[in-house]
């Protein structure tokens, strides 16, 4: 079966929408209804965050939404127990985004085979060195059928940006700016050059924009020059809001995005 992520792209190249949340945040229990939440609201593809006790690519929001996961009692065992049966009722991409400290305990190739049981259709792993990525990881990824997203930011340089493209599959994680997660109003015009400068190098994988799109002006900046964009601290933020509802958070965060 051709993966999830790729099947996306092609179906549906512009305007998509992927939401982060934490899991086990706000509710130990909520990961599932989360996930069929946010299908029901029109979602195109869902990150499901792996809480870490040291989040460094994270701002407030989700570093306190991990930090609550935590104290809920979440791990990663546990997480995938929550997503066994996921895919009775699930099928846009699913894509698990943790840090490697977690993983590795794991043990990668346990966690790989059990993304695969679960469904799980790629991985994005915000502290996993490119070189080690080709070394060690990326052959064993490859032999269950995950993607490993790769992120890069307005400094990385030209020839990283096109290794990435070689030797990554399912899309490319634009960071828009080199600071921390969080909301933004707008992008500025530094952030839009990059951008346009990223869109003319005619990558062979195609791009998602994330890092500050809380509203439609960024929501807008990002589809015109990428595929999509990637929504995280706004959707935790409103499901805090809405103490848990799910449903509640995605419509105000569509409302957001479309006034």
């Amino acid at each position: 079966m051709k993966n999830r992520i790729n099947a996306l792209f092609e179906s549906a190249p512009s305007h998509l929408l992927s939401v982060y949340f934490c899991a086990g945040c706000p509710t130990l229990d909520g990961t599932a209804d989360v996930i069929r939440a946010l299908q029901r609201g029109g979602v195109s593809m869902v990150e499901i965050g792996i809480p870490f006790s040291d989040p460094m690519a994270d701002g407030v929001v989700i570093q306190e939404a991990a930090t609550r996961s935590l104290h809920n009692g979440m791990s990663l065992r546990l997480l995938f127990q929550q997503l066994a049966d996921i895919r009775r009722d699930v099928h846009i991409p699913l894509i698990l985004m943790g840090y490697l400290n977690p993983i590795m305990q794991y043990g990668f190739e346990a966690f790989c085979e059990r993304c695969v049981q679960v469904g799980i259709d790629g991985l994005i792993i915000p502290d996993l060195p490119f070189r080690d990525y080709l070394a060690s990881y990326k052959p064993v990824a490859e032999r269950y059928g995950l993607r490993v997203i790769m992120l890069i930011t307005p400094e990385t340089d030209e020839q990283r940006i096109r290794d990435i493209d070689a030797h990554t599959d399912g899309f490319i994680y634009m960071v828009s700016s080199a600071a921390t997660t969080g909301a933004q109003r707008d992008f500025d015009l530094t952030k839009q050059a990059y951008f346009q400068r990223i869109a003319a190098m005619n990558l062979r994988n195609p791009r998602m924009i994330g890092f500050g799109v809380s509203n439609r002006q960024t929501f807008e900046a990002a589809c015109a020059h990428a595929a999509g964009a990637i929504v995280g601290s706004r959707f935790v933020t409103l499901l805090n809001e809405h103490a848990g509802n799910a449903d509640a958070a995605i419509q105000a965060l569509r409302t957001a995005l479309s006034q």
